[in-house]
């Protein structure tokens, strides 16, 4: 990654483990295609009027030569689901994306 990846959390404490799982998630993805030139990834807690519980939203913006790729999503009660179904979504969309030449 030619940009060292940005991770902003919003709506909730600090966590090593939900950051260690994010910066694991995201080096993983340059195993699907390694010329990723960046990667941004927010994590916050939603408020929910009038409904108890919580709701956590991830955001991710992957980018490469000449394409982007962004994808948000919600999970209720647990962030970790969220990142790992939000990551999930971004390598499906990088399996899609025509390999690099080698050579």
């Amino acid at each position: 990654m030619q940009t060292p990846i940005q991770i902003t959390v919003r709506g909730l404490p600090h966590s090593d483990a939900l950051e260690l799982l994010i910066r694991d998630k995201a080096a993983k993805l340059e195993e699907f295609h390694p010329r990723i030139t960046s990667c941004r990834v927010t994590v916050e807690e939603v408020q929910k009027h009038q409904q108890q519980g919580r709701e956590f939203q991830v955001a991710i913006d992957v980018r490469v030569p000449g394409k982007e790729i962004v994808v948000n999503r919600a999970h209720a009660e647990d962030a970790y689901v969220a990142v790992r179904d939000a990551f999930d979504a971004a390598k499906r969309q990088i399996d899609e994306l025509p390999r690099p030449k080698h050579g």
